[in-house]
Parts: structure tokens; C-alpha cells; sequence
């Protein structure tokens, strides 16, 4: 990626939330506070920036990231909330993540989704990441705003140590409350199902529910079987249409998702990128692939992708998408 090393820091007054609004209205990244740990923001509906983020982090792969909203009503354009996700939205806002079926609406882009059906959101507390969500009136991924494998941070020094250069703007809001990453809960199935601890404890939750919560984090990590959240092994979008790794030719029938100057002989062709950039190429990879599934070809040609910076998350999406089906 481009390494901008004019990073700034800055105290979370009402100008600089709306500077840091502005940043993420044109497509760049910005540091916040949460109650949890800090985040690092993008506009959710923004595939190229969502695709920034995942570079500035170094994020192995692209797990699905946690859309954040102002309330529960601004969740609710996002997924769809049965009788399980209503009874657990009162907890709201606070360090709960609720994982639900994508709205047919939903803004979010399929990159932050990671191509799912369903939708991470959450109604964060803290009162920057607040004004920054009134600020900005759009819903915001964020992961913890750290390079993939380090310390979340819970102060606007540890995203300095690790992200000065690689974002646009970092809001200090002083050290997160809680200091552990949210909570997550699937309201999917009859039963929800705790997918990763956190910050609201089990037993709060059990409280709302008034029952038992049944946990899946273990057997999930274990099964690698659609997994639906960060901070977990990530899932795909696995088309029906059967994908051809690190094509080099053009098969009669085949569709081709290209990366480059295209192959010549495919009747459907959507390109990654045409000058080879490896952040476009993530930001139009979910999009591109439905679109070629739903094109009726016999297979989806698959060119060469290099295997380096968001290329290694690229080739391990469509190697897992490409991977035989277990019946």
C-alpha cells in the first residue's frame, strides 16, 4: 500500500469529529475510541476503503468486520431482528455485538461481510464514537485499530505505535473503558449462540435472555464450517458456479474475473483491476464474484493474483471458495 506519514492526532472535540467525518465521507481511515478498545473506521459502504483497511491493518485474510450505528433502529436497516436479536438489542448501547441475517437493503459492502449473508453490527457507548456516528449519519466498520496480530489498543498512543502512517487521522478520546474487544452473539438459528467473549458478560446476557446461551466459539474456530465473525477463522462467498484457479486460457463457456490485461475468449469478463492494484482488485472481488455466478457460464476462469500484501487474503478467498463442496 501507499504509506501516508501524515497521520494525525488529535483531541476528540466536536471540530475534529467533524473533520473525522469528513475524512471517512471521502473514503479514508480514522481512529476512534470505543468503550471497548480503539477502532479504525471506515465508511461500511465503501468497498475501496474497506479494502484500505484491511491493508493498513495487514489482515491475513477478510474476516468479516462489525458495522457500528447510532441505535438499535439504524441497526435494523442492516439486518433483520427476530424475537432473540429485539430481546438482546435493549442491551444496547454498549460492548455487544449481534450477528444477524443481512437486510436486503443492507448498505454494507460485501468486502466487510466477507461475501455472507449476514451482518455484524453494533450500538457502541462511548460518546466519541457516538458523535462520530451522528456526525457522519452512515454506519462504520471497525475493527481494533492495531497491524492484525498485535495488542488491541485502548489508547490513542498504541494506534500511533502502530498504524502512524498507514491512516489518515486518529481521535483521542483517552483510554477505552472496558479494554476488551465486544462481545458477539449470533441471532440466526431458533437458539442464538455466543461466537466470541468480550466485553458484556455471559451471564448478562443469559439474564435478558432468560436462558441459558449456547456456545459455538470452540467448534467453530475447530470446523472452519461458515463462520460468521471477527476474531474467529473467516468464511466466504462460495459460488455455484465451479471457480479455475491461476487460469492462463480461456475455456469454451467460461466466464473470466481477470487481474490485469485480460485473457483473450471469455464471453463474461469483469476485471479485479485493469492496472493490477491489489486494494481495487479486494474491493471489487465479492461483487465481481456474484456477478459472475449469476452469469450462467460453465466455470468462472480465475487469472493469476499476486501473492503478496492483500493478494495473500485474495488467493485465500478464492482458494476456499474454489475448494470442493463437503456434502
Amino acid at each position: 500500500m501507499n504509506v501516508d506519514l501524515t497521520t494525525r492526532v488529535v483531541s476528540a472535540d466536536a471540530p475534529a469529529i467533524a473533520d473525522a467525518a469528513r475524512v471517512l465521507r471521502a473514503g479514508g481511515l480514522v481512529a476512534f475510541p470505543t468503550e471497548t478498545v480503539y477502532g479504525l473506521g471506515a465508511d461500511a459502504a465503501n468497498a475501496l476503503a474497506v479494502a484500505k483497511l484491511y491493508a493498513a491493518k495487514g489482515r491475513p485474510s477478510f474476516n468479516p468486520l462489525i458495522a457500528h450505528v447510532l441505535d438499535a433502529t439504524a441497526a435494523r436497516m442492516l439486518g433483520r431482528f427476530d424475537r432473540n436479536a429485539e430481546q438482546l438489542a435493549a442491551l444496547w448501547p454498549g460492548p455487544l455485538t449481534l450477528v444477524v441475517p443481512r437486510a436486503p437493503a443492507c448498505p454494507v459492502a460485501d468486502l466487510a461481510t466477507a461475501g455472507l449473508d449476514t451482518v455484524a453490527v453494533r450500538v457502541p457507548s462511548h460518546p466519541v464514537a457516538r458523535a462520530l456516528l451522528a456526525a457522519l449519519r452512515e454506519p462504520i466498520v471497525a475493527p481494533s485499530a492495531n497491524r492484525s496480530g498485535h495488542v488491541s489498543p485502548t489508547t490513542a498512543a498504541h494506534v500511533r505505535d502502530d498504524l502512524a502512517g498507514r491512516i489518515d487521522l486518529i481521535l483521542d478520546g483517552g483510554t477505552a473503558p472496558v479494554g476488551l474487544e465486544s462481545t458477539i452473539v449470533a441471532c440466526i438459528d431458533a437458539e442464538p449462540v455466543l461466537l466470541r467473549f468480550g466485553g458484556l458478560p455471559r451471564a448478562e446476557i443469559e439474564r435478558v435472555l432468560g436462558r441459558q446461551l449456547v456456545s459455538n466459539e470452540a467448534a467453530a474456530v475447530e470446523t472452519g464450517e461458515a463462520l460468521l465473525a471477527p476474531g474467529m477463522l473467516s468464511s466466504h462467498y462460495a459460488p455455484r458456479t465451479r471457480l479455475r484457479l491461476d487460469a492462463t486460457r480461456i475455456d469454451a463457456g467460461e466466464a473470466l474475473l481477470a487481474f490485469g490485461p485480460p485473457l483473450p475468449g471469455a464471453a463474461r469478463v469483469l476485471n479485479l483491476s485493469a492496472t493490477g492494484d491489489l486494494v481495487e482488485a479486494a474491493a471489487n472481488l465479492f461483487s465481481h464474484l456474484r456477478a459472475l455466478d449469476a452469469a450462467g457460464a460453465s466455470a468462472i476462469a480465475v487469472m493469476p493474483i499476486p501473492h503478496h500484501e492483500l493478494g495473500e487474503a485474495i488467493n485465500d478467498r478464492l482458494a476456499r471458495a474454489a475448494a470442493p463442496r463437503m456434502l
